[in-house]
């Protein structure tokens, strides 16, 4: 009997390491939704738009600390590979008062599109995006290569940007 415990932890392992990794693989492919959204500006735009580009889809709000703890982090990195073929998508839940998005974007200069996510269509249609920060990074291809929960890792982040800019 005691034989048959490693052998099956062992089967569980390897199915769950498997499982883990056929996940992986597929989200990895996931093409990102083509959804509409109106900027603060008033400018109508596509996500199917930013195809061509890596593109990081910001979910955030302006009554999340971590939100507000990580935004300048978000323009550091939109500042650094913008001019290179990179986009920032920062897109307000649909319970943040548009005034006070308008103000933050506003106050803080975001130089990336920001839009309001009125009805919650646009967090829906990316997995139903419930918690925020969750940032969600689509290559040029339109595939969503990653999905952060929280805070990412920054430098992480970079790496995965420069891998991913200098794909053709």
């Amino acid at each position: 009997m005691n034989a048959v415990r490693p052998a099956a932890a062992l089967a569980a392992l390897a199915l769950a390491i498997g499982a883990y990794l056929a996940f992986d693989r597929v989200t990895s492919h996931e093409s990102a939704p083509s959804v509409g959204y109106t900027l603060l500006d008033g400018t109508k735009s596509n996500t199917a738009q930013l195809r061509g580009k890596v593109v990081l889809v910001n979910f955030w709000a302006t009554s999340c600390t971590t939100c507000v703890h990580e935004m300048p982090q978000i323009v550091a990195t939109h500042q650094k590979y913008k001019d290179r073929g990179y986009d920032t998508l920062a897109v307000a839940m649909s319970y943040d008062p548009p005034a006070y998005v308008i103000n933050y974007a506003e106050t803080r200069k975001l130089p990336f599109g920001v839009a309001i996510d009125n009805t919650g269509g646009i967090a829906k249609s990316f997995g139903n995006v419930q918690l925020t920060p969750t940032s969600v990074l689509i290559n040029r291809r339109g595939e969503i290569v990653k999905r952060f929960v929280g805070e990412p890792d920054f430098a992480a982040l970079h790496q995965l940007v420069e891998k991913l800019l200098a794909e053709a």
